[in-house]
């Protein structure tokens, strides 16, 4: 099967920007997006869409990564998610990563079909996480990233297997949900979660 590739980055202006987020669906915890810029020689090799690596080989490429790449992280906290929806503040999570690169990009090459509202140059590609290197990085730095503060999480609001499920509506989760209530880090504005806040 092919492995992401940096032919889609070539015909484009430098630096190209490789951007994508993880969750976006889970129950609890931010949205985390991550922008990455990578060099012209030294790329690790496994690269690729975050979904289809193990944890352990996330960590690997996470740690390589930031030492070779150069990295941007963003996160839109789950009050803001309430107040502006996921898919906004999914572009506001985007939008940090980028101006956390601290550089002008020359083309920024976003996974989706979505771009936020900005002034860079760009291009939304679907699926872009299997196909272009930049964006697979990306989605192993933000996958990563996210995984760790969802880790993190847990251990303060045991229970509900944030270590495990990253805060995804997966059947333990959704049944501590409702035994135990909703914690600040719920996203209240998600169906399952305000349904758990209901009076009996």
């Amino acid at each position: 099967m092919p492995r992401p590739s940096r032919k889609l980055e070539l015909p484009h202006p430098g630096p190209v920007v490789g951007v994508d987020e993880a969750g976006r669906g889970p129950l609890a915890g931010p949205v985390v997006a991550a922008a990455v810029v990578l060099p012209e020689k030294g790329v690790p090799r496994g690269i690729d869409d975050s979904k289809k690596l193990t944890a352990i080989a996330r960590a690997e490429l996470h740690a390589r990564l930031t030492k070779i790449a150069l990295v941007g992280v963003g996160v839109a906290s789950v009050e803001e998610i309430d107040r502006i929806n996921i898919f906004w503040a999914t572009m506001l999570a985007m939008t940090r990563a980028v101006e956390a690169l601290g550089i002008a990009p020359g083309m920024v090459l976003i996974d989706g079909n979505a771009k936020p509202r900005w002034d860079h140059p760009c291009v939304t590609i679907v699926g872009g996480d299997a196909l272009c290197l930049s964006i697979a990085a990306a989605s192993v730095v933000a996958k990563h990233h996210r995984d760790q503060l969802m880790i993190a999480a847990d251990a303060e609001h045991p229970g509900y297997g944030w270590a495990s499920n990253k805060g995804y509506g997966c059947p333990t989760h959704r049944e501590a949900l409702n035994r135990l209530g909703p914690t600040p880090l719920h996203r209240r504005s998600f169906a399952p979660v305000a349904q758990a806040l209901l009076p009996l």
